[in-house]
C-alpha cells in the first residue's frame, strides 16, 4: 500500500532559520521585560520593516532556488536600515513601488533556471513538455497534453494562472517544477494518480496539495515524481484534481 500524494515538506535549513528567527525575537523581549538592554534602541533597528526585509531574506538564504531572492531583501533591508542610521532624511512610501520593480527586476535577471532534466529519455522534448512562463499583473490558464512532462518554471508576480496537467503523462523519474509566486499565484490541475513532493518556501502565504488521497496496491508503475519547489510571498497555491 502506497499513498501517493505527500503532505508539504519543507527544507531543514529554512526550518532552523525560521526557529532562530523566533528564538532570537523571544529573547530580546525578554531582555527588554528584565532591563537588561536598553530595548528602546534595538526596537528603533530590529523591530523595524526593514529588519523584517532583512529576517526574510535570511530565512530565503537556506534554500538554493531562492537565494538571489534573499540577497535582494537583506540589500534592499540594509540600505534602508543604514540610511536611517546614518541620519538620511526619506519617505519610505516614495521608494516602495520603484525598490519593488528593481527587485522584481533583479530577480528576473538573475535568477537561474532552477529545474534540472534528469535522466534520459527516448523521447523529443517538445514545447509541452517542459512549462517556462511568466505571468505579470494578469492571469493566464493553459491546458497541457504533454506525455513526456518533465516539469518546467512558473513565475506570477501580481497575477494568477491555472494549468491544466490532467490529461498530461509524467516523463519516468523526478520532475522538478520550479515556482515563484510574489502577490500571485498558480493552481495546477494534476492526474489524481501522480505522486507528488512539495518543497515550497512560504512567506505570508501557502503551497498545498488539495487533491484526495488516492492509495494503490501497485504504487507508481515507472517511478514518476513530480517535485515543487520555489518560493511564495504574500502569494500561494494549490494542486487539484477532477
Amino acid at each position: 500500500m502506497e499513498t501517493l500524494n505527500q503532505k508539504p515538506q519543507h527544507s531543514y535549513g529554512s526550518r532552523i532559520m525560521v526557529g532562530l528567527v523566533f528564538l532570537t525575537v523571544g529573547l530580546l523581549l525578554f531582555a527588554q521585560r528584565l532591563d537588561i538592554i536598553p530595548f528602546n534602541y534595538w526596537s528603533n533597528y530590529i523591530f523595524t520593516w526593514q529588519g523584517l526585509l532583512i529576517g526574510i531574506g535570511l530565512i530565503l538564504m537556506t534554500n538554493r532556488n531562492s537565494r538571489i531572492t534573499g540577497l535582494i531583501l537583506i540589500a534592499v533591508g540594509g540600505i534602508y536600515l543604514i540610511a536611517e542610521t546614518m541620519g538620511f532624511q526619506y519617505t519610505a512610501r516614495v521608494f516602495l513601488w520603484p525598490t519593488i520593480f528593481i527587485a522584481i527586476g533583479l530577480m528576473l535577471i538573475f535568477n537561474r533556471s532552477s529545474y534540472k532534466h534528469r535522466g534520459h529519455f527516448k523521447k523529443e522534448v517538445t514545447s509541452m513538455d517542459i512549462i517556462d512562463d511568466m505571468v505579470m499583473f494578469g492571469g493566464n490558464e493553459q491546458k497541457n497534453f504533454s506525455k513526456n512532462f518533465q516539469g518546467g518554471r512558473l513565475v506570477n508576480i501580481f497575477g494568477g494562472s491555472t494549468y491544466d496537467l490532467s490529461e498530461t503523462e509524467l516523463a519516468p523519474g523526478k520532475q522538478t517544477l520550479n515556482v515563484t509566486s510574489i502577490f500571485g499565484g498558480s493552481k495546477l490541475i494534476i492526474p489524481p494518480s501522480w505522486k507528488v513532493k512539495i518543497n515550497v518556501v512560504a512567506i505570508f502565504g501557502g503551497y498545498a496539495d488539495k487533491r484526495k488521497k488516492l492509495i494503490t496496491d501497485n504504487g507508481n508503475a515507472n517511478g514518476s515524481e513530480l517535485i515543487i519547489s520555489g518560493i511564495v510571498i504574500f502569494g500561494g497555491g494549490d494542486i487539484k484534481s477532477y
